[in-house]
């Protein structure tokens, strides 16, 4: 049910665009009409008139290949520094001390604050992505740290570094594969707060000006007594691609417990 709910918004927001009915710019009725009462437009219309399934079919595309990216990049990031400190830990001690106290001085500055100054300095998207990756990369080191603890003191990881396996080996072939499972429910958590922050900077209008679903929220809610569905339908389906990616996080953490117990 979970991966079905998940599919069915990842294929809405990967080719909503093309199966919009109307451009998700063009004045389709008058402001504010309601379900059934413009024709081609079932959801109604927003406060400029314009059809608002078209606009949520527009919107999603920027919010989950934007999550997408931002995740990817802060997971294999994350990973590459927790995996390294678990492996240095027993060893060499010094260098697990550096990279976590430097991750521990970028998790003392309030991650809204930084995502703020980020998306103020640097246009678009990159900023989201920027700023997941800062604010995200200290969680998932810390997370793929401690579960790589126990998996670097067995024996094969013990003999790969005998025979001289160089660092990327050791991370890709050796530690890694055993803590996978971790590192996909963490990144089931980096997806959501990409998601929640590009929707945050639509909604504060500080992206692009591109209709996301950010946007059409801070749109509709002016109006919402007047067209209720213009914002209860982003609403729900960020809530829907949130709350379906936790419980699959969940899940997934579950399992990797069980593996590692």
């Amino acid at each position: 049910m979970v991966v079905a709910v998940l599919a069915l918004i990842a294929a809405v927001a990967l080719v909503g665009p093309w199966l919009a009915p109307h451009s998700p710019t063009a004045v389709v009725g008058l402001p504010y009409s309601l379900p059934g009462t413009v024709d081609g437009a079932p959801l109604g219309t927003d406060y400029l008139g314009r059809d608002v399934l078209s606009r949520v079919l527009n919107g999603g595309l920027a919010v989950v290949t934007t999550g997408v990216v931002a995740t990817v990049a802060s997971s294999l990031l994350g990973a590459a520094i927790g995996l390294t400190a678990a492996l240095y830990a027993p060893r060499r001690p010094w260098v697990d001390g550096v990279l976590i106290r430097t991750l521990d001085a970028v998790t003392a500055i309030p991650p809204l604050l930084l995502l703020l100054l980020i998306v103020a300095a640097l246009p678009g998207h990159l900023s989201v992505v920027l700023a997941v990756v800062v604010t995200g990369v200290p969680l998932t080191a810390r997370v793929l740290r401690a579960s790589a603890a126990s998996v670097v003191q067995r024996s094969h990881v013990e003999v790969a570094l005998a025979r001289g396996e160089r660092l990327p080996w050791l991370i890709g072939r050796e530690v890694l594969p055993l803590v996978s499972a971790p590192l996909l429910a963490d990144a089931g958590i980096r997806f959501v707060q990409s998601v929640y922050a590009v929707v945050a900077i639509g909604f504060l209008g500080l992206g692009t000006g591109a209709a996301d679903w950010g946007v059409l929220i801070s749109e509709a809610m002016p109006g919402a007594t007047l067209q209720p569905w213009a914002l209860a339908v982003p609403v729900l389906i960020v809530a829907a691609l949130a709350v379906a990616t936790n419980v699959l996080a969940d899940d997934v953490g579950r399992r990797s417990r069980r593996l590692l117990a």
